[in-house]
């Protein structure tokens, strides 16, 4: 048999009283905004999760963490710093390499532009032993139109300038020859040989042996006829031994 209770002061109220109850409750602290003071509140924002508060979470580092980071990058700073010093003593260690091949190249250049612009004596170490325009019944001309140096039979003859061989062979009264035009422009020539080491057309160098001295032609004895032209036929022969101490040779 069913019976009823009726509703006493001490009983608990229904379920659906309480959430009512509740619902209403936290109406009236919206309204007076007491939650959001309590929201407020440092705890209860730590046990809130962010996606429920809607706030970002700081994160607060302790200073032995923050001293170690900055001494990373104080590192590397200084590693970068050292780097960019060791790559600025290699440029410029390249750049006074570079310096110093290109002087190098600067000074063989001048003493090959120096020794190619020297004169020597046709006979190293030899003395004249006719001079220019000496006279008498040896020479067609009457006198001499060159000067002779003193060497035995075989003793190397030199170009005494750098030039180009314009003749080479039997020249006459000049016995075996060589003829070199000079850069100069001007001819200097070479006779009486016992033999010739050039050609025309070979291009020769101050000091350069081009043939070996004798006695042919129209010779007493051996010796070298040298001769200096201002062009290549025969009777336009200057000084020899001037034009040689012109340029710079001791005879």
């Amino acid at each position: 048999m069913a019976s009823t209770c009726a509703t006493g002061k001490h009983r608990r109220p229904s379920r659906m009283k309480r959430t009512t109850a509740r619902a209403a409750g936290i109406a009236a602290l919206t309204t007076t905004g007491v939650i959001g003071t309590v929201a407020s509140s440092p705890a209860l924002a730590a046990a809130n999760p962010a996606e429920q508060t809607g706030l970002i979470p700081v994160v607060t580092i302790g200073d032995t963490v923050a001293a170690q980071i900055d001494g990373q990058a104080a590192a590397q700073k200084q590693a970068a710093q050292r780097e960019a010093e060791r790559e600025e003593a290699a440029a410029q260690a390249a750049a006074k390499a570079k310096a110093e091949r290109e002087a190098r190249v600067r000074a063989a250049r001048a003493a090959e532009r120096e020794r190619l612009n020297a004169f020597v004596s046709p006979i190293s170490g030899s003395h004249i032993s006719t001079g220019y325009r000496s006279g008498g019944s040896l020479w067609s001309s009457g006198s001499h139109t060159g000067i002779d140096f003193h060497a035995a039979s075989g003793t190397p003859v030199r170009a005494v300038g750098l030039g180009t061989v314009v003749e080479a062979g039997w020249g006459g009264a000049y016995g075996n020859q060589v003829v070199i035009r000079m850069n100069d422009g001007t001819y200097t020539q070479y006779g009486h040989l016992s033999s010739i080491g050039v050609s025309v057309g070979q291009k020769v160098a101050p000091g350069q042996q081009i043939a070996l001295s004798g006695a042919t032609g129209n010779v007493t004895g051996a010796h070298l006829h040298f001769e200096v032209r201002t062009g290549a036929e025969y009777g336009s022969d200057i000084d020899p031994a001037a034009y040689l101490r012109a340029h710079g040779v001791n005879i």
